[in-house]
């Protein structure tokens, strides 16, 4: 996690970086940045703003944020978006400008050279390196941990809601699901039809069959009532637990 996190600051810092040397470039006079940016049409000077607006808020938001998932998925989307435009720029035969992890262009002719080449692939790790650091928060045990968590508080408000309880058959050991106000009716079982009365699941009682070890659970009432186990099929009597 610690990784991951380290990640997500370095990733804010480029970008940052990225989106102040863009505004320093807007704020420049060279006449290329009155020139049309080459898929969008609007001027260069006009990109390289709205640009460095998306890198300033994806930065502040890696670099000052508490959500990693969130964080990751930021800079993911925005490295993929550059590294894609890098594509399609080759794929046109557009010279490919090197500044700013090889963005829209470079009016001022910095990072010329191997620098140059080489942030060209800098989106491109991001973007990876996002993907992967997502992946291993994923698959991790905490993360594991919490999605049960919220799956278990998520079926215990949803029962709460629904007010359902649920009990075991005493005939044939299945489950029997009914609304509160119902608790003492003696219904039909869902599955075996046999007649029985609905009880709070806190009036069950557990036992281990004594023929397949299987566990059994039943209403307090049941004691002493002999039913087909419903593990091993074979017919038992329902004993207290001792």
């Amino acid at each position: 996690m610690n990784g991951i996190k380290l990640f997500i600051r370095v990733g804010g810092g480029i970008f940052l970086a990225a989106a102040l040397i863009r505004f320093l470039i807007a704020a420049g006079t060279s006449p290329a940045l009155a020139l049309p940016e080459p898929f969008i049409g609007i001027s260069i000077r006009t990109a390289v703003l709205i640009v460095g607006g998306f890198e300033l808020v994806v930065a502040l938001f890696c670099l000052f944020g508490r959500w990693p998932r969130l964080q990751l998925g930021g800079l993911g989307l925005l490295a993929t978006v550059y590294a894609v435009y890098v594509l399609v720029l080759l794929a046109k035969g557009v010279q490919v400008q090197a500044s700013c992890l090889g963005s829209l262009t470079d009016p001022l002719q910095i990072y010329r050279g191997g620098m140059g080449f080489a942030l060209q692939f800098i989106p491109f790790g991001l973007a990876l390196g996002s993907y992967a650091a997502a992946a291993s928060l994923w698959f991790s045990s905490e993360a594991r941990t919490a999605r049960l968590a919220g799956a278990r508080q998520l079926a215990a408000r949803h029962g709460a809601t629904t007010g359902l309880l649920e009990m075991a058959c005493p005939a044939c050991g299945g489950p029997v699901k009914f609304a509160a106000p119902n608790v003492g009716l003696q219904v039909s079982c869902p599955q075996c039809h046999a007649a029985i009365t609905l009880r709070k699941p806190d009036d069950n009682l557990k036992m281990t069959c004594v023929l397949c070890g299987g566990h059994i659970e039943f209403p307090a009432h049941a004691v002493g009532q002999k039913i087909d186990c419903p593990h091993c099929a074979k017919t038992i009597t329902l004993l207290r637990p001792a």
